[in-house]
């Protein structure tokens, strides 16, 4: 049971990442809509010669690489605790919190936590050097000349590319937090994984921001499609 508990909050993690696109084709999440919103933005960058498309790409690594910072911040101290694991399972068989975890549980435990921010980080970094590559793509277009849909298309998927590993690293974090539960209890850990993937999926599919996103969606589709009907 200690071990499950353990290694639960690491399953849910590849689940839900797995999972997640088979809800896609019944209901597009929020990633998917947001896609779309990248691949309008990539079509409007072409149009104009202005800065603000270099000032959205600098934030957007900017945030990436703080994130990858952090990461390798959290695997460093929890590299450091197993040098005062005795130390660290006498406090917890102490803390009064109804637990007793043997050193080895700790250990492994401890194992299970440092492969999390180890994959958030290798993520983060992953999707850093995406949108590096996205913002030369971008910074590449030539705006005297007409730019394919093609061109815009694949701009905007290494776009996609990118945030879905960021997401993919963000969600290690959330996923992170049962794995601090289990120092309370084992059936904490376990419902707080649960509880996390149900906060994942109403994020994703039925959150207010997935509403508002699905509607700026849709007006804009209606105002391309009367423009194309104008200009036809």
């Amino acid at each position: 049971m200690t071990l499950l508990s353990t290694l639960f909050p690491l399953i849910c993690w590849f689940a839900y990442n797995n999972g997640v696109p088979f809800f896609e084709k019944r209901r597009p999440s929020l990633s998917v809509i947001m896609s779309m919103q990248r691949r309008r933005w990539v079509a409007n960058a072409v149009k104009r010669d202005t800065p603000v498309d270099a000032i959205l790409s600098g934030n957007l690594m900017g945030s990436v690489s703080f994130l990858a910072s952090t990461s390798s911040i959290l695997a460093l101290a929890v590299f450091t605790a197993f040098g005062n694991l005795t130390a660290l399972t006498d406090t917890l068989n102490t803390a009064g919190l109804r637990v007793s975890y043997s050193a080895q549980d700790v250990q492994v435990h401890l194992f299970t936590l440092l492969a999390i921010f180890v994959l958030s980080f290798f993520s983060f970094t992953l999707a850093l050097r995406q949108f590096n590559h996205f913002c030369i793509l971008l910074g590449a277009i030539d705006h005297s000349e007409h730019t394919t849909a093609d061109e815009i298309t694949a701009i905007a998927q290494l776009n996609t590319l990118a945030a879905k590993n960021f997401n993919n690293g963000i969600r290690a974090y959330y996923f992170a937090v049962p794995m601090v539960f289990w120092f309370i209890s084992e059936w904490a850990a376990i419902g707080v994984s649960l509880v996390t993937v149900a906060f994942l999926i109403h994020r994703e599919f039925f959150s207010s921001a997935h509403r508002v996103a699905a509607s700026i969606a849709v007006l804009a589709s209606r105002r391309e499609k009367e423009l194309g009907e104008g200009k036809g």
